[in-house]
């Protein structure tokens, strides 16, 4: 006997269909609810925004080759475009280019809101101080000085609002004010 044909002559087969999709609400309620594994698709324009996490400059000319980490030269710090709008469930890609940390933080925060005092060492010293600020942060990057320079970071924001990014590199935010913000659209 086959295993499906035994399924069927116990009723475990039709059994096991009706109680799938509660066993898996049960087991990941967050997929039951469109959180943070909801799979449904997006579409449209507004499913995704791409900002540019610091940028490498042309002029002078940069010879980076053979994958040259973050050289000496130093980069822009700065988040373009400065605000992005994307719908509810949508995602920002940062493109992130040089020693970069990327924070999040919660709808109506502000670049004045945060505790610049409140800072920890690069895990990988040498490094400028990387803000830690934990009030109303919802994301918080890779590390910079283990993490590749040049890389994407994707993130989701489930819910409509503004939102503040920043560099997490102290002397990038405090002295070139490198931030930007996130519009969710219901």
């Amino acid at each position: 006997m086959k295993r499906r044909e035994f399924l069927e002559r116990t009723g475990l087969g039709s059994a096991a269909a009706i109680a799938a999709p509660a066993l898996a609400a049960a087991v990941h309620p967050a997929r039951a609810e469109g959180g943070q594994h909801d799979h449904r698709p997006m579409r449209g324009p507004l499913s995704s925004a791409t900002v540019s996490f610091g940028q490498w400059s042309a002029g002078p000319p940069l010879d980076r080759f053979p994958n040259i980490g973050a050289p000496v030269v130093p980069n822009g710090h700065r988040l373009i475009p400065g605000e992005v709008t994307v719908k509810a469930g949508g995602t920002v890609n940062f493109v992130i280019a040089g020693f970069h940390l990327v924070l999040v933080y919660g709808d109506g925060t502000m670049p004045g809101d945060i505790n610049v005092g409140m800072t920890v060492p690069p895990t990988n010293p040498p490094g400028p101080p990387l803000i830690s600020d934990p009030t109303n942060r919802l994301y918080r990057g890779l590390d910079p000085s283990l993490a590749p320079q040049d890389r994407v970071e994707a993130v989701a924001f489930p819910e409509p609002g503004r939102y503040l990014v920043i560099c997490g590199v102290l002397p990038h935010f405090v002295n070139d004010g490198m931030f930007g913000f996130v519009r969710v659209l219901p």
